[in-house]
């Protein structure tokens, strides 16, 4: 709907053409520019100057972890935010999340999102701009009585815009609300990541230590071995099954090593930092007694907490107004205007004008059908996105409860091979038993290490899936019993 408004006439309500032609273009002329001097500051007025910005092609410069300003109150999990950032004296799990946070590359680009999706909402919010009309015509010949200068002008406005305001800002609003949210969830994923390479790290330093005190053994074992070859005391196919081992045990040391390596690697591309970056991480990565009830409890508002289920409520909200937006414009386009004129033989004109838009062929169908079709898919996939987060809660905590039963069995396993560890050492160093029938039991013992590391760091990774499905810090057995005190 637009609105056209006359605003008079440029030549005057009493001119009527009488007087000398040039007197009244000279008149004309001077009314013209005095209303173009008028409405250009208007026009000018709030304007946005314009600086370039150019790219720098130059490669940054690696960042520094210790001069990265991380501000705890702009964390987006509580536990984050209520915890001392103080990397002197090393980085633990939460250091690390939270230096994430501040310095990821991906995080700044999605912060960039939403800086365009709020520019977008105040976009939307804005009234169009009205406009100015203006004509002007001259005689191509002189006719007696009718050599006067046509003039007319006025305002005109849509207004059909303003129908579809309401549901046009909402719609945008919902949309930066969206783009927040999804900043959110991506710094809740980023915090999960670093929290996740922190427990790779600190289980792989754990396990390559392991590895190297097998090497260690097995290598002192070749070397006793081969004493004993020399001394004639020894066959040759013992020293090459001892060799194996010393292969073997060399060939897990590296593989180790190169997973670390990657490990590091990741850590410090997450972070923001140079590759060849190696942090001082502090701070245990021990398996948390999670109470499986309060886990299961936190489900019931997950979708008012987690930012993935509060975002897709967003976008369905915004896919609302979109939608409505659509079936408005399917009416018929209603145009009102009033004008005023004069032509060349100097009568003046006003009237009024009536347009309606006819909607046979079209009528917005195709966009209604377009909006109705995308808020059905955003009702399923919110909807899934609810079952398949209780499925995988489900699934991590079954998969937990198997994995405490058989950490609880390796545990019973490596205690009672430390035993037998002890009464092998103690029969060894009175020369009871050969350097073989030790080592066997000594190997047994750090394979059983290395099984109950492995458990402990599965278990730990399934806390970190877990508090990124369920957001914050998880119940456990030890904060239940000191509430209920």
């Amino acid at each position: 709907m637009t609105v056209l408004t006359g605003i008079g006439d440029a030549s005057g309500m009493g001119d009527r053409g009488q007087g000398q032609p040039g007197g009244d273009r000279t008149r004309s002329f001077a009314r013209w520019a005095r209303c173009a001097a008028c409405a250009w500051p208007l026009a000018l007025a709030g304007c946005v100057t314009y600086s370039p910005q150019p790219l720098d092609t130059r490669v940054p410069a690696p960042t520094d972890a210790g001069t990265v300003a991380v501000d705890a109150a702009k964390m987006p999990l509580p536990e984050l935010r209520t915890h001392v950032y103080d990397p002197s004296d090393g980085f633990d799990i939460t250091e690390i999340a939270m230096l994430a946070v501040a310095n990821n590359s991906d995080l700044r680009l999605a912060r960039d999102d939403a800086h365009i999706a709020r520019a977008q909402a105040f976009a939307a919010g804005l009234l169009p701009d009205p406009q100015i009309a203006l004509n002007q015509a001259n005689p191509t010949q002189h006719i007696p009585g009718s050599d006067v200068e046509a003039l007319g002008y006025g305002v005109t406005y849509d207004v059909n815009t303003l129908l579809r305001h309401s549901a046009d800002t909402a719609s945008a609003h919902a949309a930066q609300t969206k783009a927040e949210l999804d900043l959110l969830w991506k710094e809740w994923q980023t915090v999960a990541q670093a929290r996740l390479l922190f427990v790779r790290n600190v289980f792989g330093e754990r396990n390559l230590a392991i590895l190297e005190q097998e090497q260690a053994m097995f290598v002192d074992r070749q070397k006793r071995l081969q004493r004993a070859l020399d001394a004639g005391n020894m066959t040759a196919d013992v020293i090459a099954t001892s060799y194996t081992d010393v292969t073997s045990s060399q060939q897990k040391i590296d593989d180790a090593q190169r997973k670390l390596e990657q490990n590091w690697h990741d850590l410090n591309t997450l972070l923001g930092l140079a590759p060849s970056t190696r942090l001082k991480l502090v701070g245990d990565a021990d398996v948390p007694d999670i109470d499986e009830a309060g886990v299961r409890a936190l489900m019931a508002d997950l979708p008012r907490r987690r930012p993935d289920l509060v975002e897709l409520e967003a976008g369905y909200r915004s896919e609302e107004e979109k939608f409505r937006s659509a079936v408005i414009q399917q009416f018929p386009v209603l145009t009102v205007g009033f004008n005023r004129a004069r032509d060349t033989s100097g009568i003046y004109s006003q009237g009024f004008a009536l347009a309606l838009s006819l909607p046979i062929f079209n009528g917005n169908r195709g966009n209604i059908a377009i909006e109705k079709a995308t808020r059905k898919r955003l009702h399923d996939e919110y909807e899934g996105r609810l079952v398949a987060t209780q499925s995988e809660v489900d699934a991590i905590l079954d998969d937990r409860a198997l994995a405490m039963h058989q950490l609880k069995q390796c545990k019973a396993s490596e205690a009672e091979l430390a035993r037998l560890a002890e009464h092998s050492q103690a029969a060894y160093s009175a020369a009871n038993i050969d350097v073989l029938n030790y080592t066997i039991q000594r190997d047994a013992l750090i394979s059983k290490r290395l099984e109950r590391l492995g458990l402990e760091q599965a278990l730990v990774e399934q806390q970190v899936g877990l508090q990124t499905l369920l957001g914050g810090e998880l119940p456990t057995a030890d904060v239940l019993e000191e509430s209920s005190k």
